[in-house]
């Protein structure tokens, strides 16, 4: 996940000299969209039932995901 240090960008201002808008480079851009798609998967699964890992690799190895 970025933090705010590893974000370079500019302001934009209006004639004020107000803050009105941000530029990012797009690659940041990207990889903040990506941890906003990251986060909404969680919040939607967040009252999902949990499995312990054991049990996780015996229903993957049972549907033929991994091999013994």
């Amino acid at each position: 996940m970025l933090k705010p240090d590893d974000i370079e960008y500019q302001y934009v201002t209006d004639a004020t000299g107000e803050k009105t808008a941000v530029v990012i480079p797009i690659g940041i851009f990207e990889r903040l969209l990506e941890d906003l798609e990251d986060w909404a998967a969680v919040a939607e699964r967040r009252d999902e039932e949990t499995i312990s890992h054991a049990d996780l690799i015996v229903e993957l190895k049972a549907n033929g995901f991994l091999q013994d």
